[in-house]
């Protein structure tokens, strides 16, 4: 599968929460961090998303809010990925920054070089990626 999100997650479906018109979907990726994303019951369906089978999520880049300093810090973003900072790319406007989590996996964010300043981003730093579980896509292996 190619695709143009620069962040794409294998992982197990590790609960489904079915509500009215949506569902929500847990994928626990093989370092133990888990994601959640909010997909319509039909795609739920029609993809055959269940507890134990196997999911990819892909989420663009700029989708990725970062933030540092977040302890005590409560968001209504259902994904909060702790890790460290492992390269900042500098653009003329934006800058790639890349996350390394505990379990290996890495989430790529696209910034302004503002924000990497404002938040003292840099190679080594502690940083959080933000995601929002309506920001996931799944998809299925064929």
């Amino acid at each position: 599968m190619k695709v143009s999100a620069r962040n794409v997650f294998k992982g197990q479906v590790s609960q489904v929460q079915e509500g009215s018109v949506n569902a929500e979907v847990v994928l626990t990726l093989p370092g133990g961090e888990k994601l959640v994303a909010v997909v319509t019951l039909a795609s739920l369906k029609s993809l055959g998303i269940a507890v134990g089978k196997e999911a990819v999520a892909l989420v663009k880049a700029p989708w990725v809010m970062l933030m540092t300093e977040s302890e005590g810090i409560r968001l209504s973003a259902r994904n909060c990925l702790q890790g460290k900072v492992l390269s900042v790319t500098d653009g003329a406007v934006n800058a790639e920054v890349v996350i390394e989590l505990a379990g290996g996996s890495k989430v790529y964010s696209i910034v302004t070089r503002d924000a990497v300043n404002e938040l003292g981003l840099a190679a080594g730093v502690s940083a959080t990626a933000v995601i929002k579980a309506s920001h996931i896509i799944l998809g299925v292996p064929a």
